[in-house]
């Protein structure tokens, strides 16, 4: 993942493309822009990382404390796994560590690996570039969040004391293969939703910056030498040379299809460890990010009411009947709202609330009935 002056590039290419990680012959790096690109995109590429690591862990959990499964059996699951669909360098190695013997006790070693997960700054700076770009990262963000609780081991253990776990019974599954079936799904799905998310920081990037990424380059060159490397690379790079512009991996045709053929899957696993009182936060931001993505009609409109209401950030109207009356540069519509009675003064109780449209100059706020006068100014 370089970055840099072309020119620059051109003087060390035959070197890197000598030593780099081959796929199917091709090797596996590339320049990708000027600048910052390549230490960009390697940012995003651990982002995923994050999300990737945290979903297998999520999965492990429900298979552990769930389903009281041996690490052993947990590692068999996961090696049937990377002979399918979800075919990556993550899932190999989770059935090698689940499967490793502590060479002093003989116990599987992850059994007596302290539960804190340690992290360099690369997800955190992946959710910082995404939010600063306003692009909806959730399961990076999970991830890493979950990644700050691991670490607060003292803390978790005296609330475990003081609040116990959650009285939800024993974990209930009616049909154990089924089950193991919808487990598949979910991690495949989740993995989607993550990959989609990190694409789309890199197109944003790409114009804020003036990159020109080659999204097609990149799912090609992270196929084999990174810890992301997967088998679905190679549908990505197909869904980015046929629409490089592509608003969101997840609506392309090929990825269309499998988050619908998902779908229903990751829902009964998120219900499943919720009801289950299991911590799924990266599953669970994953399935909300399809539900709030594929949605047309969402819920925005209260909060930009009540934004309009408290600090006149005003708001545009679904039937543009405001368009025509705007004055000049003014972006949206506002609203002075008034909780008032039928004569016109002010009530102090938020019921019945109404509002009316009133004169705003820029500056001043006019509260309670027109005679007070009273203003708020404007900064």
């Amino acid at each position: 993942m370089v970055g840099g002056k072309e020119e620059s590039w051109k003087r060390v290419e035959k070197v890197l493309t000598s030593i780099a990680a081959k796929y199917d012959g091709v090797q596996c790096v590339d320049w990708l822009g000027e600048n910052g690109a390549g230490h960009f995109v390697k940012t995003i590429h651990n982002g995923i990382e994050y999300a990737d690591m945290q979903m297998i862990a999520e999965i492990y959990g429900i298979l552990r404390d769930g389903l009281k499964m041996s690490a052993t059996e947990i590692g068999d699951v996961f090696g049937t796994w990377n002979k399918g669909r979800l075919n990556s360098y993550l899932i190999e190695i989770s059935e090698i560590v689940l499967k490793a013997a502590d060479p002093i006790t003989g116990k599987p070693i992850v059994d007596l690996i302290l539960d804190k997960a340690g992290q360099k700054g690369t997800g955190k700076w992946s959710v910082i570039e995404a939010q600063n770009m306003g692009v909806p990262a959730t399961g990076i963000e999970a991830a890493v969040a979950a990644r700050s609780i691991s670490s607060m081991k003292d803390e978790r253990v005296a609330a475990e004391k003081v609040l116990g776990l959650p009285p939800v019974g024993e974990f209930k599954v009616a049909d154990r293969e089924a089950f193991l079936k919808d487990l598949e799904s979910a991690l495949l799905a989740s993995k989607i939703g993550a990959y989609a998310q990190g694409f789309a920081v890199l197109s944003a990037a790409s114009k804020e910056f003036g990159w020109n990424l080659p999204m097609p380059t990149i799912a090609k060159i992270w196929r084999a030498g990174c810890i992301i490397r997967s088998q679905f690379l190679d549908e990505i790079t197909t869904a980015f040379t046929k629409d490089p512009h592509v608003a969101n991996l997840i609506v392309t045709p090929a990825f269309a299809t499998m988050v619908k053929d998902s779908d229903g899957a990751l829902r009964r696993v998120v219900s499943a460890a919720v009801l289950g009182g299991l911590p799924v936060p990266a599953l669970a931001s994953a399935l909300g990010y399809f539900d709030s993505y594929r949605r047309g009609r969402g819920t925005a409109n209260v909060i930009q009411a009540q934004r309009d209401f408290f600090g006149a950030h005003g708001f545009d109207r679904i039937d543009g009947a405001d368009l025509a009356s705007r004055p000049l540069g003014q972006r949206s519509q506002r609203l002075i709202w008034f909780p008032v009675d039928q004569t016109g003064n002010h009530i102090p109780s938020i019921e019945n609330l109404v509002f009316r449209p009133e004169i705003f100059d820029g500056s001043c706020f006019r509260f309670a009935k027109r005679s007070a006068g009273n203003c708020m100014k404007w900064r």
